[in-house]
């Protein structure tokens, strides 16, 4: 079984003293505008950051109204060729790059690409508002999702009743709804609570964060996954245990700094640092923005985690945008 991020998550968050507070650090700095900003600014990639991207960029518009903003967020695999080939200046991934993404940009600039951590996500296992569900073990929902069972269900689940409902719910079958194989969240879904299965053929795959969760709320019987983000009153983001018969958990702040919670994962936005040159001042002043207060404010505001100043400021060093 691949080794899930959520250990990565905590351990990290824990280690630079995150407080398991959804508030946003008070010690933060607050932005201040530069002189000189203006250009075309481009990115390509993750639909889970898309909603984010676009919050950042209208909040950076407001200190720098010359600047030209584009945003694409068609998944997070067209993210790795956009930045290697230069037609963005920022690569949204709701996952890490995988080793040959990272090679494949090595191979044209001979370093590697610079992983930002920008904000801690919960990835959220959504049913129909209606529905009584309280809480699934991962190993319930790879007995849902996938064909193959690597979490060890004793047997494949097709029917709510498998599950503890009763009544006219026992007999229902799922409506299973999927991001596409160009997805982050697929793979971080398919790796994490699949076990790294294989997930079955009769899913519903949709284009997007937002497709998945208006395909729950329309299906009564309906299960999807996406980022916390993207929670609407049509539906319910329901408790996970990470084990059979183990205690349950809430998609919460809490929950995803402590560990708890067992599908919490970091957002990235990657650039393009050479190791011994500054960034331009357009990607400078982003990147300075996003760990600024009213960065995170962003964060916290779209419904995801926001980071501690002292992750933040260890990024603003590392990039020499202090």
């Amino acid at each position: 079984m691949k080794k899930t991020i959520v250990a990565t998550v905590t351990a990290a968050v824990l280690a630079v003293g995150f407080t398991a507070s959804a508030s946003v650090d008070p010690r933060l700095p607050e932005y201040q505008r530069a002189s000189g900003v203006s250009g075309n600014m481009n990115s390509i990639g993750s639909d889970t950051l898309n909603n984010l991207m676009t919050l950042w960029a209208e909040e950076f518009n407001k200190f720098y109204p010359n600047v030209n903003v584009q945003i694409q967020g068609a998944g997070s695999s067209t993210a790795p060729p956009a930045i290697t080939e230069g037609t963005a200046n920022f690569a949204p991934m709701s996952r890490a790059m995988r080793q040959s993404e990272i090679e494949t940009f090595e191979a044209r600039h001979g370093y590697a690409p610079y992983a930002m951590p920008v904000a801690i996500d919960m990835l959220a296992v959504y049913v129909n508002n209606d529905n009584p569900i309280e809480c699934l073990s991962l190993q319930q929902v790879d007995a849902i999702f996938s064909a193959t069972r690597r979490g060890g269900y004793p047997q494949d689940i097709t029917r709510w009743g498998q599950v503890g409902l009763e009544g006219s719910w026992a007999n229902r079958d799922f409506a299973l709804y999927s991001r596409n194989a160009v997805s982050g969240t697929y793979g971080y879904f398919k790796d994490n609570a699949l076990f790294g299965g294989d997930f079955k053929s009769s899913i519903n795959e949709q284009p997007g964060s937002s497709s998945v969760v208006q395909g729950v709320t329309e299906s009564l019987n309906g299960i999807g996954y996406s980022g916390i983000g993207y929670r609407t009153s049509g539906v319910r983001a329901i408790a996970l245990s990470a084990t059979e018969g183990g205690e349950c958990f809430e998609p919460t702040a809490e929950n995803a700094a402590t560990g708890d919670y067992p599908l919490a994962r970091y957002l990235y936005v990657y650039v393009n640092k050479h190791p011994n040159r500054d960034l331009d001042p357009m990607t400078r002043e982003f990147v300075k923005m996003l760990y600024s207060k009213v960065g995170q404010e962003v964060v916290d505001r779209d419904g995801y985690v926001p980071l501690p100043e002292s992750l933040a400021s260890r990024i603003r060093r590392e990039l020499n945008v202090q």
